[in-house]
């Protein structure tokens, strides 16, 4: 009962602040002039300023749509705007859903999607010269709405960075794939990752009017969003760095596959949305006519009916321009930015379900051959594990998305700084659940969020231990921010949080302190076990069939 009331004050009591905070009028403090149209902020705490739906491109529409961004015309935005401030205080739509793959369907949001929300000091502006954190949400790459991951209390706490969380195309308006769109002619691939290119081209040119500095950016998601983190690493997109720091959480080690694979699930997907059989050009040109409601019952459609081929899922692709190969095998070869790093993993995430490995791999990287799974027997025998559920997280959930932290971790060390972390907090709100699942640190850093269908979400309130761990987990992350290393700018009480190589695999673990004070941390360093290095050096090796 106490628990129960202690949050419910928690939550009461942060309600307050942020109303009582809630200023909208127009000062100085929270208006940018961008040099074509002004926006103008919502205070969310009297230190903090969160630009709200600013456009990074032309809204992908009519003819737009399934092609790579354009950018912004401010031209355009300047006109619309007329010499007026812009209000940016509410968060603007997100974009298109995807299922989450539970039975709901999608479909809500909009197609003029393209935008970022920024989070500043109160105050800031051009001169000001403050790093950049920009951040990538997860979802799958089939859905995920930034409203759902504030950054308002982020900075509110350490007012010396900018913040900045970009919405991108998603499922099929995002990553539509057909060989025939490798030229170019009828559609682009990767449209949903082109923006995100697009969104950081636009950051570094105008960046800098927030407070931002453009030559100080830190790239930064979880699960797809790690995922995209590790694709930027090794994508070819241009010869100007777009970031100079990357942050990789829960890397999504989904398949990127070959344009020729995606063509049983794009031929079902046209075919559910009235758009086939025809040629590829016109079924382009009637998937650009149809509704957005149909389009959304067809990519649902592909997730939960089509069984032409277990590749049913819209996602980054290997194009031959800014995506050229598997990102482990790239990694592999040692290219990629040689950028500071921080990568690390939950402890008992897995993104497979059912309990059957074999065919939780098979469903999860569909090349993969039966000498394959022979391996995998071998390397994660039954004899190894206290429970049949132990052996199922470590078998799936080392080559769905734990061993990102070995992979990329052992080789960007090689070339810069590196530290990687296992993440050792449950959900309190996943009720007799004691495993740390794949996204708790999101409940700890995003006001206790538990996200749901549609781009919708919950907010727990926290207690003040859980708030305390959150502080720590804040300074840390922004510490890498503004100086390349998380301890630099640690809070006190916080350990060292050592550096990983390939010759001494130490990393930290992430938890609040077991005894329950707010004045003591709960993290600590360990040594990455050895069998786990080997175990991931084993699943490196599968790169070729996991396409990841």
């Amino acid at each position: 009962m106490w628990g129960l009331t202690l949050r419910s004050l928690v939550g009461l009591l942060l309600y307050g602040s942020r109303l009582a905070f809630a200023i909208t009028t127009e000062t100085v403090g929270n208006v940018v002039d961008t040099g074509y149209a002004s926006y103008k902020g919502n205070v969310s705490y009297p230190n903090t300023v969160a630009y709200l739906g600013i456009p990074y491109a032309e809204p992908p529409l009519g003819e737009l749509r399934f092609r790579a961004p354009l950018p912004l015309n401010v031209t355009r935005v300047a006109a619309a705007a007329n010499g007026q401030v812009i209000d940016s205080t509410t968060y603007p739509n997100f974009c298109i859903q995807g299922t989450t793959g539970v039975g709901d369907a999608g479909g809500a949001g909009s197609e003029d999607c393209l935008k970022v929300n920024i989070y500043t000091p109160y105050g800031a502006s051009k001169g000001s010269n403050l790093p950049v954190l920009v951040y990538i949400h997860g979802g799958g790459y089939v859905y995920g709405n930034p409203a759902n991951w504030p950054f308002d209390d982020w900075i509110n706490q350490f007012p010396n960075v900018v913040i900045v969380s970009v919405y991108y195309r998603l499922d099929s308006f995002g990553f539509l794939a057909h060989p025939e769109l490798l030229s170019g002619t009828v559609g682009d691939l990767n449209a949903g990752f082109q923006d995100q290119i697009q969104a950081l081209k636009w950051i570094n040119q105008y960046i800098d009017m927030f407070g931002g500095d453009p030559t100080q950016v830190t790239i930064n998601g979880q699960s797809a969003g790690g995922s995209s983190v590790e694709l930027h690493l090794v994508a070819n997109e241009g010869s100007t760095p777009l970031f100079h720091g990357a942050i990789a959480q829960s890397v999504f080690r989904t398949p990127v596959a070959l344009p020729e694979q995606e063509i049983p699930a794009f031929e079902y997907y046209a075919s559910y949305a009235g758009c086939g059989p025809d040629t590829v050009a016109e079924q382009m040109a009637c998937l650009r006519n149809a509704s957005v409601s149909a389009l959304a019952r067809a990519q649902d459609a592909t997730n939960y009916n089509f069984t032409g081929s277990l590749y049913n899922a819209f996602h980054p692709i290997i194009d031959g321009k800014i995506i050229l190969d598997y990102p482990t095998r790239s990694v592999l070869r040692g290219e990629f930015k040689q950028v500071p790093l921080i990568v690390g993993a939950t402890s008992n995430e897995t993104l497979s379900g059912g309990s059957d490995i074999l065919t939780a791999l098979t469903t999860y990287f569909p090349s993969l051959t039966e000498y394959d799974l022979e391996g995998y027997t071998v390397i994660y025998p039954a004899s190894q594990y206290p429970s049949s559920n132990e052996q199922f997280r470590d078998t799936t959930g080392e080559s769905d998305v734990r061993c990102a932290r070995t992979i990329l971790g052992t080789a960007l060390s090689v070339f810069n700084n590196t530290w990687t972390y296992r993440y050792n907090q449950p959900n309190p709100t996943q009720i007799n659940d004691t495993a740390v699942e794949h996204a708790s640190e999101n409940w700890m850093m995003f006001r206790g969020t538990n996200t749901g269908y549609n781009g919708t979400t919950t907010f727990t309130p926290q207690t003040p231990v859980e708030l305390a761990f959150t502080s720590e987990l804040f300074a840390y992350w922004l510490s890498f921010v503004r100086s390349g290393d998380p301890n630099t700018y640690k809070l006190d009480r916080s350990p060292e949080w050592p550096q990983y190589s390939f010759a001494s695999r130490n990393r930290i673990v992430l938890q609040q302190d077991p005894q329950n004070t707010t004045t003591n941390s709960g993290n600590y360093a360990e040594p990455e076990p050895d069998a786990e290095s080997l175990r991931c050096a084993f699943v490196a090796s599968k790169v070729d069939h996991q396409q990841a």
